[in-house]
This record gives C-alpha cells, sequence and structure tokens, in this order.
C-alpha cells in the first residue's frame, strides 16, 4: 500500500521516434520530498504501459491520494484517468501547468489542484488529509468546498528559493530499463534528463511558464555534479539537461563544467541555448566537460517575425551560434515554427530557406500551438478551433496540426515543413555540392509551387 501514487499520464505512440523521451522529473522531485518527510509514495508513469496496465498498477498500490500531472498535450487524458479512478482513492489532485493556468476546470474530476511548484504544497496536502486538517490552511490550491461546491484558491505559494534543499529526484521510481532500452534501440546511447535550474526571465510571445515562472533560480555546480554521477550509476551514458536555457547564467555555466571536469565525470550531455547566450570561450569549456550538442529555439528566419514573437534575437545572432557550435564540434539543433500569426508567404519561404541552410544536425519545424496563458493564445482566443494538441498514435508523415483560423492553410504549411526538411537532409547528406546539383534545383520548383498554392 502506498499513502501517494504520481501519476504521468503520457502513452507514447506505437511508432515513436522522438529524441525527446524522459522521466517524468517533476513528480520524481516530489515523491522524493514526500519520502524526505516518511511518507510512502510511487510513481505511475504511463511512457511504456497501455491504459489498462497502468490502471492496474495504480490500483494496485491501493493509494489514499492519487496526484496525476497534467501539461498541455495531456488534459484529456488526465481528465479520463481522474474519472476512471475516482473509486480507487480517498483523495485526488491535479498538478503541472494546465491545473496552475485553469484548476477550474480540472475540479470537476479532481478533489484539489496544486497551483505553482508542487513539493511543499503536496507535503501539506497529504499531512492535512491524512489528520484530519483543513484545505483552506494550505497555501498554493484550489480545491471545491464540499457544502457549497464553489471552488475556492487559497493564497498563493512562494517559489522555492534555494533549489539545493530540494532532494534529488526519485530516480528509483523511474522505468529506467524502458527509458534505456528505447535509447539504446533507436538512437545507440542511453540518455535521461536533469533539470539544473527552474524560471525563465524572457517573455516570448508562445511561450507558458506557469509552474516555475519567471524568476531564474539554480542549483549549485556540486548538487548538478552529485546527480550526475548517479544517473551515471545507473548505466546512462548522456544526459539532456532540461533548463529552459542552460546557459542563461554564464558563471555559473563555467562552474558546472569545471565540477564536471573536475570530478572526471565521463558523460556525453545535450541542452538548450539562446542564441544570445553563447560564446566561444564558453563553448570550449562546455566541449570540454561533454556537451555533445546544443539546441536553440530560433523559431523564424525573418527578422520581423523574431519580432513579434518577442524572441529578442536576431538571425544573425542565430547564424552566428550555429556557426560557432559547428566550429567548437558541437552538433547544433534548432526549433522553427511555421505559419506564426503576421506572417505571409514570403516570411514563411525565409524561414524555410534559413532554417535549412543552417549547418544543423537536427531541425524541427511546427505549426503554432496557442498555449493558455501566453499573449499567443489571448490573441487568437476567438478564433480558436481548438485548445490542445494531442500527439498522434498512429504513423503520420507530419504530426502537428492547425489549431486556430489561420489565413495559411494547414496544408500549404505541411507542404512547407516537407519542402525545409528535404532541402534540410539534401545539404545535411549531399554537402553544398550535392545541393547545388540536386537541392537548388527542387528549391526553385517548390518556392514557386508554393507561391501559387491556395
Amino acid at each position: 500500500m502506498k499513502t501517494v501514487i504520481l501519476v504521468y499520464p503520457y502513452f507514447h505512440p506505437r511508432y515513436d521516434t522522438s529524441i525527446f523521451r524522459f522521466p517524468p522529473l517533476g513528480l520524481g522531485y516530489i515523491a522524493a520530498y514526500l519520502k524526505q518527510h516518511d511518507i510512502s509514495v510511487g510513481i505511475v508513469d504511463c511512457t511504456f504501459l497501455n491504459q489498462k496496465q497502468s490502471l492496474k498498477k495504480i490500483a494496485d498500490s491501493k493509494p489514499k491520494i492519487i496526484g496525476i500531472q497534467s501539461l498541455y498535450s495531456m488534459r484529456n487524458k488526465s481528465l479520463e484517468l481522474a474519472q476512471l479512478l475516482r473509486g480507487h482513492c480517498e483523495l485526488l489532485v491535479a498538478g503541472g501547468a494546465l491545473p496552475t493556468t485553469q484548476p477550474d476546470a480540472f475540479l470537476r474530476d479532481f478533489d484539489v489542484a496544486v497551483i505553482g511548484e508542487g513539493e511543499q504544497t503536496m507535503l501539506e496536502l497529504v499531512n492535512q488529509f491524512v489528520n484530519g486538517g483543513a484545505l483552506s490552511q494550505i497555501k498554493g490550491i484550489a480545491y471545491r468546498d464540499k457544502d457549497t461546491g464553489q471552488v475556492k484558491r487559497t493564497s498563493p505559494r512562494g517559489l522555492v528559493d534555494d533549489l539545493d534543499r530540494l532532494p534529488p529526484p526519485s530516480r528509483d521510481l523511474f522505468d529506467n530499463y524502458s527509458y534505456k532500452k528505447y535509447y539504446s534501440g533507436r538512437f545507440g546511447y542511453k540518455t535521461t534528463a536533469i533539470m539544473t535550474s527552474r524560471g525563465c526571465p524572457f517573455a516570448c510571445d508562445f511561450c507558458s511558464r506557469p509552474v516555475f515562472g519567471n524568476e531564474f533560480r539554480a542549483r549549485s555546480a556540486s548538487k548538478v555534479a552529485d546527480e550526475i554521477e548517479e544517473v551515471i550509476s545507473l548505466g546512462y551514458n548522456r544526459i539532456w539537461f532540461a533548463d529552459d536555457c542552460f546557459t542563461l547564467n554564464r558563471k555559473r555555466l563555467i562552474e558546472v563544467c569545471d565540477e564536471i571536469i573536475k570530478r572526471g565525470l565521463k558523460i556525453g550531455w545535450e541542452c538548450l541555448s539562446r542564441v544570445d547566450m553563447l560564446d566561444s570561450d564558453a563553448a570550449d569549456k562546455m566541449k570540454q566537460a561533454g556537451c555533445v550538442r546544443m539546441f536553440f529555439g530560433i523559431e523564424s528566419g525573418n527578422d520581423s517575425i523574431l519580432k513579434i514573437m518577442k524572441k529578442q534575437i536576431t538571425t544573425k545572432q542565430a547564424y552566428t551560434a550555429v556557426q560557432l557550435c559547428k566550429k567548437k564540434g558541437i552538433k547544433a539543433g534548432a526549433f522553427f515554427i511555421l505559419g506564426y500569426p503576421g506572417e505571409n508567404d514570403k516570411t514563411i519561404l525565409d524561414t524555410v530557406k534559413f532554417a535549412s541552410s543552417l549547418p544543423l544536425d537536427y531541425l524541427s519545424f511546427t505549426l503554432p500551438y496557442p498555449i493558455l496563458g501566453t499573449p499567443l493564445f489571448e490573441r487568437l482566443s476567438g478564433k480558436l478551433v481548438s485548445e490542445e494538441w494531442e500527439e498522434p498514435k498512429s504513423i503520420q508523415m507530419i504530426k502537428h496540426k492547425l489549431l486556430f483560423d489561420s489565413q495559411v492553410t494547414e496544408l500549404k504549411l505541411k507542404f512547407a515543413v516537407i519542402k525545409g526538411m528535404i532541402q534540410f537532409y539534401t545539404r545535411k547528406y549531399l554537402g553544398e555540392q550535392g545541393y547545388a546539383f540536386i537541392g537548388k534545383p527542387f528549391e526553385a520548383v517548390t518556392d514557386a509551387i508554393y507561391d501559387k498554392a491556395d
């Protein structure tokens, strides 16, 4: 029997090939915090389970409290699981980005919604519930009053100011075997995620950060290195640093790299960076410490669209950062958005041309996703045809769909995605000479087709 079971309601598609499949670190942190205070807790990660298996595993634990995380693409599944699990616990708790942003929508199926960071709130919630205390005394939650049926919110809970006070996530509760098998079979390495900081001070138009906020807080280099050692002991040979921007604080970045080097930790790692947060000396240090690939959220190949997105970067900075990675022997990946509100045919083709011309190891095109709580969502609220994107459960060449009425059709945007990926792979595998022979004619023909398409 467990007092608490935490559920990650992600069911990956059968034909999954994503390079981003990681255990639920947020639930791992909450579990570790509860364990530190002598509360029996387990995690059910649905990533490698079907729904029937997940429900059985949860029910077999006979929990008093079930907490279900809900992210942008998991709302429907989290609500469905809550309905199915109602008779298997005494208290149902929702947490994560969506319950934080829109708690009322979850309180039809859940008893409580945790708003913001969950470690301290879940501990108080468990203790209050087990001891018969009042929910109104717990900061950072919303709940439905049993007598009136009204939704009530308690006073906000502040952010955890010192992340070193938190124990590292309970990796013993993750399905490490399945994650290692997944990565080893598809990519030839075994990777897992580590989060070394919380919060992002930037305000990109499409970005939602309701849980960690915009205040940057970081763990010390020694704590980060301790967790790397744990990951290595579990048999992983690569790390994904899951920070919003791993290179945000240069001094601390160097400290982490120096600690990795000092301890002789031989493991490759990848991270997210901004194109304006990287310099030559820092890149040298990152390479020395094991960095094998850096990802950049460039998003557009047109400076006017970057301003609309409030990215606070330029295409020149993006080009320089990717070239710097190439020079230092670090692979570069990049993410781009096609069809952003305010775009036209020219700006979309600018992005396709720019993205496919960069010396990248990985390239991703997506369509805009208006996430609740973002300026983009507010601008498109009257044009939305859907508020949620769910990952397809079958083979699809392009998994994205347009969630709002747009002047550019979804079909035309998907054509641009295919065009961009063909140009990218042609240049990547055939080089500039091969691209001049094959890629250039293809680019010219498809540019003309795109221009004439409805």
